[in-house]
């Protein structure tokens, strides 16, 4: 570890990774900094895996922006690169007259995000694609899909390593301090604390991602900065179902995410969820107290499903900005010069579709290293 490095990422999710494949192909002197033995444990690898079209997000909005250009990217990086994926598309289904009005709304929301092959489905559009699925309406989006999200990682890691990151497990950053020119950053692993100095500091510590703003110096109750946790539950459908739906069937979206749907996975499983319910602490556990509230959710759509159908299978924990009842929250993609803190390059709230985006989000904060350094 030198006593000095250009660029620190903090994080190795897959935003810290598709951000240092990045800076590698800018030539930078990379170190990313990962408190887990290896990348990708968190929120990268706790999600739904889908390839979001960028329907649902305000105009002009980072997420909105970031989706789309992220979704295409995406799409590029895993056909030239053997990730695997399928474009299967998803199917909002309105099963209410209220939820017909919220389709529209959608569709427009949608058309104005740049998202232009968004179908409306008669009763009779929707039952000729899903056969098992009856509705009133339905909202079709070609070009979402599904993806290997370990691979991703994978690639990410394997293509910055190859160009020079260095990449340091097992370390947690306790410190950061703004040193003249530069930042001295305390980390500990496990032979004890040690520091360093950085030109750019890229935080990117995702769950924790407030927290490293904290070391820095800045207010984050203040900025706007302070993250919610948001807990999301799946559970797997027995396997007597499988083959039985071609796309992803969701809902229209709830206060705190996109509902329950329906999700085929790569090699042909199908899951629910995530529910989506604030929590204090981070807990991966799956609490089965919810098959319950899950089979409720989904059998207006899936009336033939018993409760016995659905078996737990695993939790992811959302960083929101957004705390319980408020309104849309932005990703937060800031330099912080105005706060006195040039060279430090804030990512707080990646959540969905944090995952899409993360091409996107690289290039982004990219221009921003370049601006900066150059």
């Amino acid at each position: 570890m030198p006593a000095e490095v250009e660029v620190a990422i903090v994080g190795a999710g897959v935003v810290g990774l598709a951000i240092a494949q990045e800076l590698a192909q800018q030539g930078r002197e990379a170190f990313v900094f990962e408190k887990n033995h290896t990348f990708g444990l968190e929120s990268s690898s706790r999600n739904s895996e889908v390839i979001h079209a960028g329907i649902y997000y305000p105009e002009n909005s980072l997420k909105a922006k970031l989706c789309v250009q992220g979704k295409e990217l995406l799409y590029n990086l895993c056909q030239r690169h053997g990730i695997g994926y399928k474009k299967l598309g998803k199917i909002i289904l309105a099963l209410s007259d209220d939820e017909v009005a919220e389709l529209e709304k959608i569709y427009q929301q949608g058309r104005r995000n740049g998202v232009e092959d968004l179908v409306l489905l008669t009763p009779a559009e929707l039952k000729k694609l899903e056969p098992n699925i009856a509705g009133k309406a339905g909202l079709l989006s070609p070009s979402t899909g599904i993806l290997d999200s370990y691979s991703l990682l994978k690639f990410f890691y394997g293509q910055a390593r190859e160009k020079g990151v260095k990449f340091i497990f097992n370390t947690e950053v306790t410190g950061i301090e703004r040193d003249g020119t530069r930042y001295k950053v305390w980390i500990k692993d496990r032979e004890g604390d040690s520091a360093f100095t950085a030109r750019v500091i890229v935080n990117a510590a995702g769950l924790n991602s407030d927290k490293m703003a904290q070391l820095a110096s800045l207010d984050i109750a203040e900025a706007g900065y302070k993250l919610h946790y948001c807990k999301g539950e799946y559970f797997s459908l027995n396997s007597k179902y499988r083959g039985l739906f071609r796309r992803l069937i969701y809902t229209p979206p709830e206060e705190a995410g996109l509902g329950i749907h329906l999700t085929p996975a790569l090699d042909g499983r199908l899951r629910l969820g995530p529910n989506a319910r604030y929590v204090e602490a981070i807990d991966y556990r799956v609490d089965e107290n919810q098959k319950e509230s899950f089979y409720q959710s989904v059998k207006g759509f899936l009336p033939f499903i018993e409760l016995e159908d659905l078996e737990p299978e695993f939790a992811g924990i959302r960083p929101k900005l957004q705390a319980p009842g408020e309104s849309f929250r932005d990703f937060v993609i800031a330099h912080e010069e105005k706060a006195g803190l040039p060279g430090l390059i804030n990512l707080i709230g990646i959540e969905s579709p944090g995952l899409t985006a993360s091409p996107a989000i690289a290039r982004y904060v990219g221009r921003m290293v370049r601006e900066f350094l150059n």
